[in-house]
């Protein structure tokens, strides 16, 4: 039997890998059950599972509602009757369980490790993102640049979307050294799974690029996940000021809230 403290454990390891979970806690008991309150179980989203609630067709209920909770995205409370006439167990008790849902947290992917890359990724630490960074000149993608960054591949920014690295958390950040990478890019990234692709660029840079991805059939400027050029309208030009409007973008689009003043929200509470 695995420890409450070795599932915590295995939950924070989870989280850090980007990998989402269901904590199991029994909560109340009455009568005769299996396991006491304060006896949890972690659910991954592939079904599989640490600890235990009590074995049986009690924990292959958890399990079940464990992944519906996962799939909802929102805690929720079961209460299980242990006797032949409710699931079918002979403990002639009640359990309650509280299944709480862990979502892995958003993480970016930033293509590009020159000033504006080096200045998102210390904003996105700041912030609790893990992202990692890409980059073929290995002067800039390396660790003493990027010391917290979760991952540095030392590659042509493109190669670096792939399967391995981009899933429906993945917000996507290009900011390479020109318009061909940039473009390279942004026409690997519409085909992936990414919440969000964000690329740098001015007026004049964008109809360039989408012009040319136009041609291979791709057309990203109806992408409702694409957002160029990149970044809330807040003023700034050095690279500083870029990543705080860059990340507040992110920050907009992961938490599905307006970016309005939080003045004017408190007024219409009030």
């Amino acid at each position: 039997m695995i420890e409450p403290a070795r599932v915590f454990k295995l939950l924070d390891e989870a989280l850090e890998a980007g990998r989402e979970a269901a904590l199991a806690t029994v909560i109340s008991t009455g009568g005769s059950t299996p396991r006491d309150s304060g006896a949890n179980m972690l659910v991954f989203a592939d079904g599989s599972s640490a600890g235990t609630v009590g074995g049986g067709k009690l924990e292959a209920l958890t399990i079940k509602d464990s992944l519906a909770a996962l799939k909802d995205g929102k805690n929720r409370r079961a209460v299980y009757d242990l006797t032949l006439s409710g699931i079918g167990m002979v403990c002639a008790g009640r359990t309650e369980v509280f299944i709480e849902v862990f979502s892995a947290p958003a993480k970016l992917l930033i293509l590009g490790a020159g000033h504006v890359g080096l200045k998102i990724a210390e904003a996105a630490y700041c912030a609790g993102l893990p992202c990692a960074v890409a980059d073929d000149r290995a002067e800039f993608a390396n660790r003493e640049r990027f010391p917290t960054a979760s991952a540095i591949h030392l590659k042509r920014p493109a190669k670096a979307i792939s399967r391995d690295t981009v899933d429906s958390k993945t917000y996507i950040v290009i900011v390479t050294r020109g318009h061909s990478l940039d473009g390279e890019c942004l026409a690997r990234a519409v085909k992936t799974e990414a919440a969000y692709i964000g690329m740098i660029g001015s007026a004049s840079k964008l109809p360039v690029v989408y012009k040319s991805l136009n041609k291979k059939g791709l057309h990203p400027e109806t992408d409702s996940r694409v957002y160029a050029p990149i970044g809330l309208d807040i003023g700034g030009k050095t690279p500083g000021e870029i990543a705080i409007s860059v990340l507040s973008e992110i920050l907009k689009v992961a938490n599905s809230r307006s970016g309005g003043h939080m003045r004017e929200a408190a007024r219409k509470r009030n």
